[in-house]
C-alpha cells in the first residue's frame, strides 16, 4: 500500500515533544457508546494504558462509564468536563493531563478543533471519523490532510479513522495488498448489521451522524472518476456469513476517498450497507416531513435544527445493548492479480451483539468501533505506529493491527471467492 508522498521533516519540534513521547497517559474525549467500549478495552490492557482520563461535555456520562469500568474491572479512570468545541479549554486540559495521545471519540464536527488543541498544547492525535462541517453533510478528508505539514514539522502524529469502517476495512485492504496481491483492481466494502434491537426506529450510533450519512447522495469510484447517484437508489441482496441474506444499498463512505488516493491501480471502489425495510420506511417519512433537515427553523422564537431535535427524542444508541440480538458482518471483497493470476478475496469480521454486551455493556456497533480505536491507540502508545504527520490507516503496517484484532475481540476470517461481485 502506498505511503504519503510528503517529505516534510521535523524542523520545529514541539517544545514538549520529549515529554509527550515519554508519557504513559491517554486522554479520551467522548463518552458515548464508542467511548465506553474504548475505555473498557484500554483498562483491560493496563500495561499499555496505565493512566486513562475520559472527558466529555456531560460529566455525568463520564461518571457512569468510570463506575462501570470500576465495577467490571476494578480499574480507576480519571474524568473531566470538557466542551471540545473550545480549543482553549481543550488545550488547557491537555496541559493538565499531559497525555502522549488524545483519542477523539467525540462528534466529527470537532475534529479540527481537537487537532488544533493537540498542536497547541502538545499531544499525538487519533480519531475514528473524518471531519465534516455542521451545516452540510460533506464527508471529506481534505480538511484534515491539510494538517500534514504542521503535524510533521513539530514531530506529532495524527491517525485518521481508526474505527471499523473507516479503520479495519482500510487495514484489511492493506493486509490483502501486502500478503495476497501484486495489484488490486476492485474493492467492495460490505457493512451488515444483522442485529435486532426491538425498537420501532433507532440508530445504532449517533442518530445525527447516522441519518446525515444515510440520506447523503451515494458516490462510488470507477474508471478514474467519482460517480454520484441518489441516496438509497441502488439495492442488491447479499448472503452474509452467519447472518444470511440482507438487502444492502450503495452509499458513500469516507474510507473510499483515502483508499482510492493511496491505491494507484484501483479501477472501482464501492461501499454497501444493509438496512431493513422498517428502518427505511421510518426514515422516508421523517425525511418527507422535514425532520432530517440540518437547516435551522424557528420554533416558538428559538432557532432549532430539526435533525438535532429528532436525535433528542430517539433512543440513545448506548442504551440499545440491553435488547439487541444478532450479529454484524463487515468486510472487504477485493479483486486483483497475484503472480499473473486473477484472484478475489473476502476478508471479514463477525461480531455478536450479546457477547459484546456481556463483555463491556455495549452493542456490537459501538464495540466494532471502540475496539479498533483502542488498538490504533495501543500501537501509537507503544511506538509501533508512530511517525510525524497525518496518516490514514492503510498507510501503516497492517500486521500488528491484524494481530491485535484477533487478540482483543474482533477475530477476522478470509476466503477465496470464485469471482468479483457482478452487480
Amino acid at each position: 500500500m502506498a505511503t504519503s508522498n510528503s517529505t516534510t521533516q521535523v524542523t520545529h519540534p514541539h517544545p514538549r515533544l520529549q515529554e509527550i513521547n515519554a508519557s504513559k497517559r491517554v486522554l479520551v474525549i467522548g463518552a458515548g457508546g464508542v467511548g465506553s467500549v474504548a475505555v473498557h478495552k484500554m483498562a483491560m490492557l493496563a500495561e499499555v494504558f496505565p493512566e486513562i482520563t475520559l472527558a466529555s461535555r456531560r460529566l455525568v456520562s463520564c461518571e457512569h462509564i468510570a463506575n462501570e469500568v470500576m465495577k467490571r474491572l476494578g480499574t480507576k479512570i480519571e474524568i473531566a468536563e470538557l466542551d471540545a468545541d473550545d480549543i482553549e479549554a481543550t488545550s488547557a486540559l491537555i496541559l493538565q493531563v499531559k497525555p502522549k495521545l488524545v483519542v477523539n471519540l467525540a462528534l466529527p464536527y470537532q475534529d479540527l478543533n481537537i487537532m488544533e488543541a493537540c498542536l497547541d498544547a502538545g499531544a499525538h492525535y487519533l480519531d475514528t471519523a473524518n471531519y465534516e462541517p455542521r451545516d452540510v453533510a460533506r464527508f471529506e478528508y481534505h480538511w484534515q490532510w491539510a494538517y500534514q505539514e504542521r503535524f510533521a514539522q513539530c514531530g506529532l502524529m495524527a491517525l485518521l479513522g481508526s474505527g471499523f469502517d473507516p479503520g479495519v476495512t482500510n487495514v484489511f485492504m492493506a493486509w490483502a495488498k501486502k500478503h495476497h496481491f501484486d495489484e488490486i483492481k476492485t474493492l467492495d466494502i460490505l457493512d451488515c448489521n444483522g442485529g435486532d434491537h426491538g425498537q420501532h426506529f433507532a440508530t445504532n450510533f449517533n442518530p445525527e451522524i447516522n441519518i446525515r450519512e444515510v440520506t447523503a447522495p451515494a458516490r462510488h469510484f470507477e474508471q478514474g472518476a467519482w460517480h454520484e447517484s441518489p441516496a438509497l437508489n441502488h439495492k442488491v441482496t447479499f448472503d452474509f456469513p452467519e447472518v444470511g441474506e440482507r438487502n444492502m444499498y450503495l452509499m458513500y463512505h469516507e474510507e473510499l476517498e483515502s483508499l482510492v488516493k493511496h491505491t494507484a491501480t484501483l479501477e472501482r471502489a464501492r461501499f454497501w450497507m444493509t438496512f431493513g425495510d422498517a428502518y427505511l420506511k421510518h426514515l422516508e417519512v421523517l425525511e418527507n416531513v422535514g425532520m432530517t433537515s440540518i437547516e435551522p427553523v424557528m420554533y416558538q422564537g428559538v432557532e432549532i435544527i430539526p435533525l438535532q431535535f429528532l436525535k433528542a427524542v430517539l433512543p440513545n444508541p448506548s442504551d440499545l445493548g440491553k435488547t439487541t440480538q444478532g450479529k454484524t458482518c463487515i468486510g472487504d471483497i477485493i479483486t486483483g492479480q497475484k503472480d499473473g493470476q486473477e484472484k478475489t478475496l473476502y476478508v471479514f469480521n463477525i461480531c455478536d451483539h450479546e457477547a459484546c454486551f456481556a463483555e463491556v455493556g455495549s452493542q456490537a456497533v459501538s464495540y466494532t468501533t471502540g475496539v479498533p480505536a483502542m488498538i490504533g491507540a495501543a500501537l501509537m502508545m507503544t511506538d509501533q505506529w508512530m511517525k510525524a504527520g497525518v496518516w490514514n490507516m492503510e498507510q501503516l503496517d497492517p500486521d500488528p493491527f491484524m494481530a491485535m484484532l484477533n487478540e482483543h475481540g474482533l477475530p477476522w476470517q478470509f476466503k477465496l471467492l470464485d469471482q468479483a461481485l457482478d452487480f
